[in-house]
């Protein structure tokens, strides 16, 4: 991961003078220092300048936008600072934009306030006109109000971070392909020019032969300094270590070709495994916990999404994995999802040290292949889905609760989580349906609803959240006026 930081601006005029503009700036570069001292930002914030021209600000964007580590930008008006000023630089922003409606002082100085006070602290009114110009822009944005050292402010301030970052992540993004999508699968599709004109992704092709080459170059030492890895990282659960070896081959290959080519996810299908003996299991779930994408039976859109999720929470605990709703517990009043999928669960959701078992795969006319086998982790989390509807985008979030396994599924040899989706199941059933939502996810414990959808506003794709709030009435209705909506795009 790149160094990422973010531009602090502030927004003034010359009107004051100049005793008022130093004021300005000694108080930015204080703010921005305690701000980074509180140790609740992700990522540095800088202080560029104090904004009194148009020319200042347009070059400050010119630099951002061409500027590799900066992922964003966040602006305050300490005084007021006229908007017109701002056009020329907010037309051309390529990055992610952030108004921190905050005012250096954190109460009205009684005694002290006189017009003096009035003409330096007025963000209360330069907000507004700051606000007005985004708003007639219609730009992206994200507005924070709130005293600039409270705890909950810098941590939305962070959190925004984290999407802004997810932005910047994916307009690097290269997806490796190992063989299409799953034969007659719908939802696996998609515009990959789309994608690229919208997201950044470069998503092409590798044969899986090149693979199966790459495979063969693997040394026995290089598979055995990985099953060394293996055995901190996991418990053995077989005794079969040669089929655990074909896996740490197949990982050491795929992860030299991902390296070499610039890719941080891949797919690829159990219907093209031509010269592989085995469907890559443990080899794929291991990637994955090192923090590259991934998406079964050619699934390019999930891949990246993966990816960039994980990019997004950054040196955070909960994991984040390639998921799938694999069927329903229905007794009234207990109902629950189980998700699993038959190979490919990251162990970074782990409850406990994952298992490596052997066990007979019923697709794919393969060997057996090794995987983790293990439950996972109690707590809130949300699944999300990336759908291509032809004239745009959809981003679709659902929040779930994780639980522990209601029942221990000895006979299941796959890794597996359990939650509760809201509002309940069967409410979220008929959502996700009418959203049209894909039956591969991204279950994450890390990502928050909220940080999804700022990065859908930052891509400008539309974004659908079903909570604990929905119904189906509201959601259809929601989707209505989007749709209406979209197409006047």
């Amino acid at each position: 991961m790149k160094q990422y930081e973010f531009w602090f601006v502030v927004g003034s005029q010359f009107l004051y003078g100049t005793e008022v503009l130093e004021i300005v700036a000694e108080r930015a570069v204080e703010m921005v220092q305690k701000m980074n001292d509180s140790g609740l930002l992700p990522y540095k914030l800088v202080y560029k300048d104090t904004i009194k021209t148009n020319a200042g600000i347009t070059e400050i964007v010119k630099e951002a936008n061409y500027a590799d580590e900066c992922a964003g930008i966040v602006a305050w008006c300490h005084t007021f600072s006229p908007s017109k000023m701002w056009i020329n630089a907010f037309v051309n922003l390529q990055k992610p934009y952030c108004h921190l409606a905050t005012q250096y002082n954190l109460t009205i100085p009684n005694e002290e306030i006189d017009m003096d006070f009035m003409n330096l602290n007025q963000a209360a009114h330069g907000d507004r006109e700051h606000g007005f110009i985004t708003a007639r822009l219609r730009m992206p944005r994200k507005i924070i109000a709130g005293y600039w050292q409270d705890e909950e402010v810098l941590k939305r301030l962070g959190s925004w971070m984290r999407a802004a970052v997810g932005v910047a992540f994916s307009k690097q993004l290269r997806i490796m392909r190992f063989g299409d999508n799953m034969r007659e699968v719908a939802v696996t599709e998609g515009d990959k020019v789309e994608a690229q004109a919208k997201f950044g992704w470069q998503v092409n092709t590798w044969p899986v032969g090149r693979l199966v080459e790459a495979m063969d170059e693997v040394t026995d030492a290089e598979i055995d300094a990985l099953m060394e890895v293996y055995r901190e990282k996991f418990e053995f659960a077989t005794d079969d270590l040669e089929t655990v070896r074909y896996q740490a081959r197949e990982e050491i290959a795929i992860k030299k070709m991902l390296d070499q080519e610039g890719c941080k996810a891949f797919t690829n299908t159990f219907e093209d495994l031509y010269g592989m003996r085995q469907l890559p299991g443990l080899a794929t779930q291991h990637l994955m916990a090192q923090g590259y994408g991934y998406g079964g039976e050619g699934d390019w859109k999930t891949s990246a999404l993966v990816a960039i999720m994980k990019a997004m929470s950054r040196d955070k605990s909960g994991g984040t994995t390639f998921m799938e709703d694999y069927t329903y517990h229905l007794e009234k009043g207990n109902e629950y999802t189980l998700g699993a999928h038959m190979l490919e669960v990251c162990p970074s959701i782990a409850a406990d040290k994952p298992r490596i078992e052997v066990h007979h795969l019923g697709i794919g006319g393969r060997e057996e292949p090794a995987r983790l086998v293990f439950e996972g982790r109690e707590g809130p989390a949300i699944a999300v889905s990336l759908i291509d509807l032809g004239n745009r985008f959809r981003l679709i979030c659902q929040d779930v609760e994780c639980v522990k396994p209601i029942m221990d599924m000895p006979n299941l040899p796959v890794a597996r989580v359990m939650w509760r989706p809201m509002p309940d199941l069967l409410t979220s059933i008929e959502c996700w349906l009418t959203a049209g939502g894909a039956h591969h996810t991204v279950l994450s414990y890390d990502v928050t609803a909220e940080q999804m959808r700022d990065w859908a506003r930052m891509m400008d794709i539309e974004f659908v959240h079903i909570s604990k709030d929905t119904t189906p009435e509201s959601l259809e209705r929601d989707l209505f006026l989007a749709d209406l909506a979209w197409k006047l795009k």
